[in-house]
C-alpha cells in the first residue's frame, strides 16, 4: 500500500497533471470562469451641474469631465443612457455671490439641483436614478460642509441645513439623496426630515465611509468648495483607519441608509471588503476625481493603457465587494467597450 501511494504522490505531483493556466488560455475561456464582472447598470456617472440652462465648461484638472448647464446635461445623460448609464449622481454649484455662512443656497427650490432633478424627471420618468449629493461645502463662503460656530465645524448645528437641502431634492424628484457631509447623526436627521416631510420613499445612499483624502484635490477644483481655512480632519475619516469604517457604516445603517459608500476607493479596498462582510446594504465605491485624474495623466503621456488600466481598477472595486460604482470613466469604458 505504501509503495501504491508514493506512486500515486509521484504522478499527481509530475509537470503537467494539475495545471490552472489552462482554463487561461483563450479569451473566451478566461471569461467562461471570469469570477468578477462590471455591468452598465452597476456604473453612476457623476455631474456637475451650474445653475443655468446652457454651459458646458471644461475642467483642467478632470480632462473630458464638464460644468454643465441643464439644458447640456439633459443632452449629455441622454446619450450616456444609449449607452447603458442609468443612474447619475448630480453635484451643484451656487450662482456667482449667493455663497454664506451657512449655505443658505443649497436648500433654494430653484437651486442647480433642484433644477436639475426636474428636468431629468420630466425628460427619463423612472427610467433614470437620479442621486444627489447633500453637503453644503460648495456653498459656504468658508469651503466647509458644516456650519462654523468659533472657527470650528458645529456637528448638531449644521444638521438642519443639510435635511433643509435634502428636502429640496427630494420635492424636485430625486431617487436617492447623499449625504457627504460626515456630520454624526445626519442620516437620521435626513431620515426623520424626509419622513415628516411626506417623502418616505426617498431614499438615502449615506457617503457613510469618507475619507479625508488627498485625492480629491480635482474635484474642489469642479465644484469650488476647497475649504479656506484648515482642513476637514475633524470630521471626516483618519487614513489610518479601518476597523472605525465598520462602526461608521453600522451607525448610518441603523439611522435608516438604504445604501452605503465608501469614498476613495482604490487605496481603500481593505475598507470596501471590511464594509461589505457587515453588512447587507448596496454598497458604492466612489471612483474619485484624484484616481481619475491620476489615470488620465498617465494615459495621455502613454505611460500605461487607459482601458486596461480603468478595467482593471472597477474589477478590483467590485471585487473587494462593491454592488455599484460611481466613476468619471463610465462613460469612455462604456463608449469604448473597455469592459
Amino acid at each position: 500500500m505504501s509503495e501504491w501511494n508514493a506512486a500515486t504522490e509521484a504522478r499527481i505531483a509530475a509537470p503537467g497533471r494539475i495545471r490552472p493556466r489552462r482554463l487561461r488560455r483563450s479569451p473566451a475561456l478566461r471569461d467562461l470562469v471570469a469570477e468578477t464582472s462590471v455591468l452598465a447598470r452597476q456604473l453612476v456617472m457623476p455631474h456637475f451641474v451650474l445653475p443655468v440652462a446652457k454651459a458646458n465648461e471644461p475642467i483642467a484638472s478632470m480632462p473630458d469631465i464638464f460644468r454643465t448647464g441643464v439644458d447640456d446635461l439633459l443632452r449629455a445623460v441622454e446619450s450616456d443612457h444609449k449607452l447603458g448609464i442609468k443612474s447619475v449622481l448630480l453635484f451643484g454649484t451656487p450662482p456667482a455671490g449667493a455663497k454664506d455662512a451657512t449655505g443658505s443656497s443649497a436648500h433654494d427650490p430653484d437651486a442647480a439641483v433642484p433644477r436639475a432633478v426636474r428636468a431629468l424627471r420630466s425628460a427619463f420618468g423612472q427610467d433614470l436614478v437620479i442621486m444627489t449629493d447633500v453637503c453644503l461645502c460648495a456653498y459656504t463662503d468658508h469651503g466647509h460642509c458644516g456650519v462654523l460656530v468659533g472657527g470650528e465645524v458645529d456637528n448638531d448645528r449644521s444638521l438642519a441645513p443639510l435635511a433643509a437641502m435634502a428636502l429640496a431634492h427630494a420635492e424636485a424628484g430625486a431617487d436617492l439623496v447623499a449625504p457627504s457631509d460626515m456630520m454624526d447623526g445626519r442620516v437620521a436627521a435626513l431620515r426623520d426630515a424626509l419622513d415628516a416631510d411626506g417623502h418616505s420613499e426617498t431614499g438615502i445612499m449615506s457617503y457613510a465611509v469618507k475619507y479625508a483624502s488627498a485625492y480629491y484635490g480635482p474635484f474642489r477644483d469642479a465644484a469650488d468648495s476647497a475649504p479656506h481655512d484648515g482642513d476637514r480632519r475633524s470630521y471626516q475619516m483618519d487614513s489610518r483607519n479601518s476597523a472605525e469604517a465598520g462602526r461608521e457604516a453600522m451607525l448610518d445603517e441603523a439611522e435608516g441608509a438604504d445604501m452605503l459608500m465608501v469614498k476613495p476607493a482604490l487605496a481603500y479596498l481593505d475598507v470596501i471588503r471590511r464594509v461589505r462582510e457587515m453588512t447587507t446594504l448596496p454598497l458604492a465605491a466612489y471612483n474619485v476625481s484624484g484616481e481619475y485624474s491620476a489615470v488620465k495623466a498617465a494615459a495621455e503621456r502613454g505611460w500605461l493603457d487607459e482601458a486596461a488600466v480603468v478595467r482593471e481598477n472597477l474589477h478590483a472595486m467590485v471585487r473587494a465587494g462593491a454592488n455599484l460604482i460611481i466613476t468619471y470613466h463610465a462613460r469612455a469604458a462604456l463608449a469604448g467597450s473597455w469592459l
